[in-house]
C-alpha cells in the first residue's frame, strides 16, 4: 500500500503543477477607452524567450490559456503606444487590472497606416462610432454623420431618432446657424475625423441646454513636422455643386497651427405639392387649395478655421481658435403655383407667387484659452469667447391672381439681424486617484440681439411702408451657470454623478408693439449613470439626466415673414424653454448585443407647426410651447466582423411618442409608434486594404413630430474608395438615395386643422471627390472648432 500511496500523490502532484491555467485582462489607453489589435505577449522570465501570444479584440480583451504555473514577462505592445512589460506569476487563473497603454509619438515616423473597418464601443451614457482610417473618412462629415448608427439627417436638422441634436467639435459647440452647420459639415472633408460620440447623457461639464450631443473627435497631431492636403468634390444631383478645401498643419516643440479653408457653390432644387384644406364654421371643407411649389437656393460659402496653440511650458498652454463663414452669394427663390377648388373640386380661383430673396451674411466666432496642469495631475483652464453675426435679407415678392384681380400684391421686406455673444468659463479637473475624479466649473454667457424688419407695399411702382407689418426686437440674455462632476470606477461597477445649476435672466423688447418680455429663472439640472459588469459577457447600465432646451433667438422675434400674402412664418415672444428628463436602462451581452428602454418626458417641448386660419385663407408656420410630450421606446442593437475585412452593424427601435397641446377651449392628443432601423456594412478590399466600401440602409417609419404624421422613408448611400499614389491620394465615389425612397410625406389633421405636403429634396446625387496629401503624410490632425453653445441657437430670418 506504501508504494502505491506514493504513486497516487506523485501523480496528484504532477496533476496540480501541470494543470492548464489562463491568464486574462484588458488593455485601455490614457483615456481608458478600450485597444483593439494590441500584441500581448508571455515571455520566459529567465531569458525573455517566447512562450505564447494573442492580440485584444474590439473591446481591448485578451486571454491567453494552456499556460503553466510559473514566473513570466507580459509584454504589451502597440503602434503609436509605448510598450509596456510587466512582470506576473500565477498558479491559478487570474485576471489582471487595466493595463494602460501611453502614446509614444517619435515611434509614429515609420509607420504607414493602413484602412481599417468602423469600430462601435457602446457605455451607458453614449455609442461610440470609430472611423479612423476607413473609407468614410474620403467623404465628407456630413456623410459620416449619415451613416453613424443612430443619427438621422434631415433637411436643415440633425436629429438623434427624434430628437435634435447639439453638435460639438472636440467638446467645443459648433458656433454655427443650422443652415450654416449643414453647409459647414457638407464642404468640410472627414480625413480628419477619429471618432463620433453620440452623447444621450451628457456630464454636467456640458451646458444644460444640451439634451443629446453628438461630439465629433479629431485626431490629434502626434509628432512634429508640417503636413497638408487639398481636395474637390463635384456633386450632380438636380444641378451641379462644386467643392474645394485645403488644410495646413505644422507643429514644433513650441507651437502648432492648423489653417483649413473651403469653398462651397451649390444650387439646391426643393420641389413641394401642398394641399390645405380651409374648413367653414361647422368644420366641412369650405375650399380646397393645390400648391405646386418650387424651391431654389443658389450659393457661395468661404469658410475658414485656425487654431493656434502655443506651449509656454510642458505644463501650459495658450490656444486661440477662430471660426468664420462668409456667404457673400445667397439666392432663395419660391416659385409657387396654387389653383383654389370648392369642396366639390369645382374651379374657384389660382394665383402664381413669385419669392425672390438675396441674403448677405458673416459669422465669425473667436476663442482664446489659457490651460495648465499641475504636479498632482489635476488642470487648471479658462476660456474667454467672442461672437459677431450679421445677418441681412432683401425679399421681393409679387402675386397674382387668375379671377380676382383685387387679392393681387406686390410687396418688399428688408429683415436684418445683428448678434454679440461674449462668454467666458473656468473648469477645473482633479484626478483624485486611479478610480477616480473630479470636475467643477463656472460659466457666465451674454447675448445681446438687435432685429427689425420693414415691409414695404408697391403700388404702380410706389412703395409705401407698411407699418402693421414692421417691427424690431432687442433681445438680451444672461446665464450664470456652475457645476460639480464625480466619477469612480472600481471592480465591476462604474459611477457619474453630477449636478449644474444655472440662473436665466431675459429681456425681450419690441420697439413697435411698446412691449418688453421678461424671464428669469434659476434650476437645477443633475445627471447620473450607473453600470455594473457581471461577466465579459453580460453588464446592466443605466442612466438619467434633466436638461433645457432654449428657444432661438429668431423664434421669439414678434415679426411675420411673408412667404407670399397666404403664407407667412411668425415669431412668438411668449416661447418659454423646454425641459427634459431622459432615462435610460440597458444591458451589453454576449459581446455583440445591446438592450435598452429609454424614456423622455418633455416639459413645454418647442415645435413649429403649421396653423390655418380658416376664415382669411391663410397658414401660419408658429413656434409654440407643447402641454405635453413623451418619447419612450426600446433599442436592439447588434455589431459583428463577420470576416477580417466585413463590418456589419444593425440596429432596430421601436418607439412611441404622444403630443398633447390646447388651442383656447380645444385639446389635441396625437400618439403615434413608429420604427427605425439602420443596416451598415464596411468593407476593405485588395491585399493592401486600399479599396474600401461602404453601404448604409436606414428606415424611418410613420412617425409624429410637431403635431405632423410623417410617413416612412428609406434611406440608402453607396460610398468607395481608392487609394493611389503610395496612398498620398485618394479617389471617392458616393451615390445616395440609390432607391428613390429617400423623399418624405406629412399630413395635419386634428381640429380644424387639415393640410397634407409631399417633398422631393434635392437628396439623389453622385458626388466624385479626389484628395492628396503632402509633407509628413504621417501627421494626424488637432483640427478642432470653437466653443459657446449660445451661438447654436442662431437661426436665419427664413
Amino acid at each position: 500500500m506504501k508504494p502505491l500511496f506514493t504513486a497516487l500523490l506523485l501523480a496528484f502532484c504532477f496533476f496540480v503543477f501541470s494543470q492548464e491555467i489562463s491568464l486574462k485582462g484588458t488593455v485601455v489607453d490614457e483615456n481608458k477607452q478600450p485597444l483593439s489589435y494590441v500584441n500581448v505577449l508571455v515571455l520566459n522570465a529567465e531569458d525573455e524567450s517566447f512562450m505564447k501570444g494573442t492580440s485584444t479584440d474590439d473591446n481591448g480583451v485578451f486571454e491567453l490559456s494552456n499556460l503553466t504555473a510559473g514566473d513570466y514577462i507580459l509584454k504589451v505592445s502597440f503602434i503609436g503606444f509605448k510598450t509596456v512589460s510587466l512582470p506576473i506569476s500565477i498558479s491559478a487563473n487570474k485576471i489582471l487590472p487595466n493595463i494602460i497603454l501611453v502614446e509614444d509619438a517619435e515611434s509614429l515616423d515609420a509607420v504607414t497606416v493602413t484602412a481599417k473597418r468602423p469600430t462601435i464601443t457602446r457605455k451607458p451614457d453614449r455609442l461610440t462610432f470609430n472611423i479612423e482610417n476607413t473609407a468614410l473618412t474620403e467623404g465628407t462629415t456630413l456623410q459620416v454623420l449619415k451613416s453613424t448608427p443612430g443619427v438621422i439627417v434631415s433637411e436643415g436638422s440633425i436629429n438623434i431618432k427624434s430628437t435634435p441634436a447639439t453638435i460639438f467639435i472636440n467638446n467645443r459647440r459648433m458656433q454655427l446657424t443650422s443652415d450654416e452647420l449643414i453647409q459647414l459639415l457638407e464642404s468640410a472633408p472627414a480625413n480628419s475625423i477619429k471618432s463620433i460620440d453620440v452623447i444621450t447623457n451628457p456630464p454636467a461639464s456640458y451646458d444644460a441646454d444640451s439634451g443629446s450631443v453628438i461630439n465629433i473627435i479629431m485626431s490629434k497631431n502626434l509628432v512634429t513636422g508640417y503636413r497638408g492636403s487639398v481636395s474637390a468634390n463635384y456633386t450632380q444631383g438636380v444641378f451641379p455643386r462644386y467643392n474645394a478645401s485645403t488644410s495646413h498643419y505644422f507643429k514644433n516643440n513650441k507651437i502648432n497651427f492648423n489653417l483649413n479653408y473651403s469653398y462651397t457653390a451649390n444650387k439646391i432644387n426643393r420641389d413641394e405639392d401642398n394641399a390645405i384644406d380651409y374648413l367653414d364654421n361647422a368644420g366641412n371643407i369650405d375650399q380646397i387649395w393645390n400648391s405646386s411649389i418650387n424651391r431654389n437656393t443658389k450659393s457661395e460659402t468661404h469658410n475658414l478655421n485656425l487654431n493656434f496653440d502655443y506651449f509656454v511650458s510642458d505644463k501650459t498652454t495658450i490656444s486661440l481658435t477662430s471660426t468664420a463663414l462668409y456667404t457673400p452669394y445667397f439666392n432663395y427663390q419660391i416659385s409657387n403655383n396654387t389653383v383654389i377648388n370648392d369642396a366639390n373640386s369645382s374651379f374657384l380661383d389660382a394665383f402664381l407667387a413669385e419669392n425672390l430673396s438675396r441674403d448677405d451674411k458673416y459669422n465669425i466666432g473667436t476663442d482664446a484659452t489659457l490651460r495648465t496642469e499641475f504636479t498632482n495631475g489635476s488642470s487648471l483652464s479658462f476660456n474667454g469667447h467672442f461672437t459677431t453675426y450679421n445677418y441681412e435679407r432683401n425679399q421681393s415678392v409679387n402675386q397674382n391672381f387668375q379671377v380676382s384681380i383685387t387679392q393681387d400684391s406686390e410687396f418688399r421686406t428688408l429683415a436684418d439681424q445683428d448678434t454679440k455673444i461674449y462668454t467666458g468659463k473656468a473648469d477645473y479637473s482633479l484626478p483624485i486617484n486611479d478610480s477616480s475624479s473630479f470636475d467643477a466649473g463656472a460659466k457666465f454667457s451674454n447675448i445681446n440681439t438687435e432685429s427689425a424688419i420693414n415691409k414695404f407695399d408697391i403700388n404702380n411702382g410706389t412703395e409705401t411702408l407698411d407699418t402693421a407689418n414692421s417691427n424690431a426686437f432687442d433681445y438680451d440674455e444672461k446665464v450664470f451657470a456652475a457645476y460639480a462632476n464625480y466619477s469612480k470606477s472600481w471592480e465591476k461597477w462604474d459611477i457619474v454623478l453630477g449636478m449644474r445649476i444655472e440662473q436665466t435672466n431675459v429681456e425681450g423688447f419690441s420697439a413697435t408693439l411698446n412691449q418688453t418680455n421678461t424671464q428669469d429663472y434659476f434650476e437645477w439640472f443633475p445627471n447620473a449613470s450607473i453600470s455594473h459588469n457581471f461577466s465579459d459577457n453580460f453588464s446592466l447600465y443605466g442612466n438619467y439626466k434633466r436638461s433645457i432646451t432654449r428657444p432661438n433667438y429668431t423664434n421669439l422675434n414678434p415679426f411675420t415673414f411673408f412667404i407670399n400674402e397666404n403664407t407667412t412664418v411668425e415669431g412668438n415672444p411668449a416661447l418659454q424653454p423646454t425641459f427634459q428628463d431622459h432615462f435610460v436602462v440597458g444591458t451589453n451581452f454576449l459581446e455583440h448585443f445591446t438592450v435598452e428602454a429609454y424614456y423622455i418626458n418633455y416639459n413645454g417641448a418647442i415645435s413649429e407647426i403649421p396653423r390655418q386660419d380658416n376664415t382669411n385663407n391663410i397658414l401660419s408656420y408658429t413656434p409654440v410651447n407643447l402641454d405635453k410630450t413623451v418619447d419612450f421606446g426600446f433599442d436592439f442593437a447588434f455589431d459583428v466582423n463577420p470576416t477580417k475585412t466585413w463590418n456589419l452593424y444593425f440596429v432596430t427601435s421601436f418607439y412611441n411618442i404622444t403630443e398633447e397641446n390646447g388651442f383656447g377651449t380645444d385639446r389635441i392628443e396625437l400618439d403615434q409608434w413608429s420604427n427605425y432601423s439602420v443596416l451598415a456594412n464596411n468593407f476593405s478590399l485588395l491585399k493592401d486594404n486600399s479599396l474600401n466600401v461602404s453601404f448604409n440602409l436606414t428606415y424611418v417609419g410613420k412617425n409624429l413630430q410637431g403635431l405632423q404624421i410623417v410617413e416612412d422613408r428609406l434611406v440608402s448611400d453607396l460610398s468607395i474608395t481608392k487609394s493611389v499614389f503610395n496612398k498620398k491620394g485618394v479617389i471617392s465615389l458616393s451615390v445616395e438615395d440609390l432607391f428613390n425612397e429617400q423623399d418624405y410625406r406629412f399630413g395635419t389633421r386634428y381640429l380644424n386643422q387639415s393640410s397634407r405636403q409631399f417633398t422631393d429634396a434635392d437628396n439623389r446625387f453622385v458626388k466624385l471627390g479626389f484628395r492628396y496629401k503632402f509633407g509628413n503624410t504621417k501627421l494626424s490632425t488637432n483640427e478642432r472648432t470653437t466653443e459657446a453653445e449660445e451661438r447654436d441657437r442662431i437661426e436665419d430670418l427664413d
